[in-house]
Formats: C-alpha cells, structure tokens, sequence
C-alpha cells in the first residue's frame, strides 16, 4: 500500500541512483582486478627477462698481446742439394774456402788461447831458422816436468835455441823461457781473472774473423752466379738461397768452437 503511495518519479530516480552505484562498483572491481592482472603479468615478465639474462650472460677476458714478443717469420729451412748446386757452382772449392777459416780458427785458438799452456801448443809453436820455418816439436824434445813448469830439451839443435826463445817470448802465451845449457825450463805463470777475460775478448774476435772470412767467400760466389748467363731468376734465387744455408752450416760449426772454448 506504502509502495503505491510513492510517486512513481521518486521511484524511478531512487531506481537510477541504485543502478549507478552498482555499475561504479563494478567497474572500480574490474579496474582493480586489471591492475593486480597487469602487476602480476609485469612481475612474471621481468622474472623471465631476469632469467633469460642470467643464463645468457658470458664472461670473457681479454689478454694484451706482449710488446716484445716476436713474430714468428715462418722462414723455411732451405735444403741444400749440392747435385742441383754443382750445375752452376764449384761445390768442392766453395766447401774449401769455406772450410779455410775453420781450420784457421782451431789452429788460433790451441796455440794462443789456453788456459794453461800445454805441450801441445808449444809442440806446434812455429820457430823461424835460417830462413825457414819449423814446429818447436821438430827443434827440440817437450816434456811436462809438472803443472807448473814445462822443459825443452834443444841437445840435438842447440844453434836453434835463440830462435826458439825468441818464439816462444812472441807467441803471446805470457812465456818466458829460462835456459840452463841446452835445456829451456819454461814457467807457467798463474791464470788471473785479467788473463781470462783477455782471452775471451781475443777468442770473440777469431770467431769473428772466421765468420766474415766465410761471408766474404759466400758473397764472392753469390757475385759471380749472378753474373752466369743464360740462367733464370729463379735458379739463380734458388741457388744463392743454398749457398748461403751452406755457408750458414760452416758459421754454426764456427760457433760452437767458439762456445766450447768460452766454457
């Protein structure tokens, strides 16, 4: 009955009031419940972004190149093939010139560069007489009385005896010979420090000596290759390339005299 007494326009209003408090709170539910949806999404996202990063994240080092390190050329070792080598080359003369400085550089080193002298270097020791040259052995007779002190025995040449100590005085082997009759008592005097390094700046310039003598010899037959006729560049490349590896193997040889001496 009340119902019926309500103006139906009060009605209809209270009934639009009704309808629109409903659809706010609608409304304000489904923003809200986008807002946690879109939150939630954001947090999957970035845990996933998160992991994709971490697994995917390599450590690298980067190691400087040392300055002083050297660059390897690759050069190749050059074959000598003395049949291919002789076609243009003298290889027997070549071995011998090239040989020559060797010989010489071993003779030096026994005669002028012992620690101690020893009866070797005076048997070979070169004595001019008359005119000619002969080796102390052939003069005199060499004994070593102790390690201190050799004797030559000149019985059989006593006229050769001031030829054999003017020898033995410029040898360089800091001798000096002291005669008693026909007998040379010769002192062999203690080895300071100042007489080994002596000895090692004398023995570097036979090393020396010996490897230019053999470069001069390799350049000399170099010179005249390349004056040969009638030869491509490439033999003549190839076979200044052996010669050189030749003469490189005398200088080797050279080298290792001369260290085995340093030591």
């Amino acid at each position: 009955l009340r119902l019926t007494m309500i103006p139906f326009k009060r009605l209809v209003v209270c009934a639009a009031k009704y309808c629109r408090y409903s659809l706010q709170n609608q409304i304000l539910k489904n923003h809200v419940g986008c807002i946690s949806n879109y939150a939630r999404t954001s947090e999957l996202l970035l845990n996933i972004s998160q992991k994709a990063c971490t697994s995917h994240h390599v450590i690298t080092r980067g190691y400087a190149k040392s300055k002083d390190k050297k660059k390897e050329k690759g050069k190749s070792k050059v074959q000598i093939n003395e049949n291919q080598l002789s076609e243009l080359v003298n290889v027997e003369t070549l071995r011998t010139q090239f040989q020559r400085p060797i010989e010489t550089l071993k003779e030096e080193f026994v005669k002028n560069l012992s620690i101690r002298t020893v009866v070797g270097s005076l048997e070979s020791l070169t004595v001019n007489l008359d005119g000619k040259d002969y080796t102390l052995q052939e003069l005199g007779q060499i004994v070593r009385k102790n390690p201190t002190t050799t004797v030559v025995n000149m019985s059989v040449f006593p006229q050769a005896i001031p030829a054999v100590i003017k020898a033995i005085q410029k040898s360089g082997m800091n001798l000096n010979p002291q005669q008693d009759g026909t007998t040379l008592y010769i002192p062999i005097p203690k080895v300071t420090k100042e007489h080994r390094e002596n000895l090692a700046k004398s023995a570097k310039q036979l090393f020396i000596k010996c490897r230019d003598n053999i470069k001069d010899a390799q350049n000399k037959h170099i010179k005249g290759l390349k004056k040969t006729p009638n030869i491509s560049e490439d033999i003549v490349k190839q076979t200044e390339q052996q010669i050189i590896a030749l003469a490189d193997s005398y200088i080797n040889e050279a080298q290792i005299i001369y260290n085995s001496k340093c030591n």
